[in-house]
C-alpha cells in the first residue's frame, strides 16, 4: 500500500440532535477508514484551569473516535468560559509524537482560530498534520489571507523542506471559495507581497469532476444560514515532492448522505467533509 487516506469536517460543535448526527458520523468514519481525520468546532471541557483526560464525556473527538482505534489531539482555539473550550483535533490511526497549537492573528475581529500541528508516525515515515479553521464572515477574505499566510509560516517552521519528512497536509474548514484570495495563494496563483507557494488542492488532484460543493443548501443544517452554496472544506498537501510523495490521486465530498430518523433528516453535520487518498512511498520520477 503507498498511500494514506486523509479526510478532514467540520462537526458543526453539538448544535442540532447531536446524539444522532453522533452516530451517523461515528458510521461514516467506519465506513471511510481514514488514517487521519482532521476535525473542526470541536468543544472539549476543563476543570479548574488544567486540561481534563480526552474521555467521551469531556472531548467531543473523543467521543466522535470512542472505540474506532484512534488516537486524539486537540488545540484550543477559544474559551467559552467554565471550562467549555472550543478548537481543532486530529485524529490518527498512527501515534501522535508531538503536538503543538498556534493561535491565528484576526482576534481583533471577534473570532479566535488557531492552528494544530501534530507530528504522526506513519508507515512512511514522519508525517507532519496540520488542522485549522478561519474566519467565517462572507466579508473577512483580508483576515483569511493573513491567517494563511501565518499557516504557511509555521508549516515550513514545523516541517522543513527535507528528505526524512514527508510533505505536510493542511486540512480544515477554510470559509473560502477557491477563487478567493486566500484560497489561490496556496494553490500558487497569487502573489502577495512578493511571496508564493505552492500547496497541492485534494480535490483538484484528484477530484470526481464535480464542484465538491462542502457547504451546500441541500444540508437541511446548512441551509439555515442563507448562504451560497461553495467549495469551502480543504485538504492540501505541499506536494508532491522531488519522490513523489505527497500527491492527492483520488478525492471526494464525504459525510454528505442523511439517514432518516422517523422522518426527519440527520445529516452528519452543517459541512460536508473532503476524504483524499494521498501517495506518500517514495516513487521513481
Amino acid at each position: 500500500m503507498s498511500t494514506l487516506r486523509i479526510a478532514t469536517l467540520n462537526v458543526w460543535n453539538k448544535s442540532g440532535p447531536w446524539t444522532e448526527r453522533l452516530q451517523v458520523i461515528r458510521k461514516e468514519i467506519q465506513r471511510l477508514e481514514p488514517a487521519i481525520l482532521g476535525l473542526q468546532e470541536v468543544l472539549r471541557l476543563v476543570s479548574d484551569g488544567a486540561a481534563a483526560a480526552f474521555t467521551p464525556s469531556t472531548c467531543q473527538a473523543t467521543e466522535i473516535a470512542q472505540n474506532l482505534g484512534y488516537e486524539v489531539a486537540f488545540g484550543e482555539a477559544s474559551d467559552y468560559s467554565h471550562g467549555l473550550r472550543f478548537g481543532n483535533a486530529l485524529l490518527s490511526r498512527h501515534p501522535i509524537e508531538e503536538t503543538r497549537v498556534f493561535e491565528l492573528p484576526g482576534h481583533e475581529t471577534g473570532e479566535r482560530r488557531s492552528l494544530l500541528f501534530a507530528r504522526v508516525k506513519s508507515p512512511f515515515g514522519p508525517l507532519p498534520a496540520f488542522v485549522t479553521h478561519l474566519n467565517w464572515k462572507l466579508d473577512h477574505g483580508s483576515t483569511r489571507l493573513e491567517q494563511v499566510r501565518f499557516i504557511v509560516d509555521r508549516i515550513f517552521e514545523m516541517a522543513p523542506v527535507q528528505r526524512d519528512v514527508l510533505p505536510p497536509v493542511l486540512m480544515g474548514d477554510f470559509n473560502a471559495d477557491p477563487d478567493s484570495d486566500e484560497i489561490r495563494y496556496l494553490r500558487g496563483l497569487k502573489v502577495h507581497e512578493g511571496r508564493s507557494v505552492f500547496f497541492a488542492d485534494a480535490w483538484v488532484f484528484g477530484g470526481d469532476g464535480s464542484a465538491g460543493t462542502t457547504f451546500d443548501r441541500k444540508n437541511d443544517y446548512a441551509r439555515r444560514a442563507r448562504e451560497p452554496s461553495r467549495r469551502i472544506d480543504y485538504v492540501f498537501v505541499r506536494g508532491p515532492d522531488a519522490l513523489l510523495r505527497g500527491e492527492p490521486i483520488r478525492t471526494e465530498v464525504a459525510f454528505a448522505t442523511p439517514e432518516l430518523r422517523d422522518g426527519e433528516a440527520i445529516w452528519a453535520s452543517d459541512h460536508f467533509g473532503v476524504v483524499t487518498d494521498v501517495v506518500f512511498a517514495e516513487r521513481s520520477p
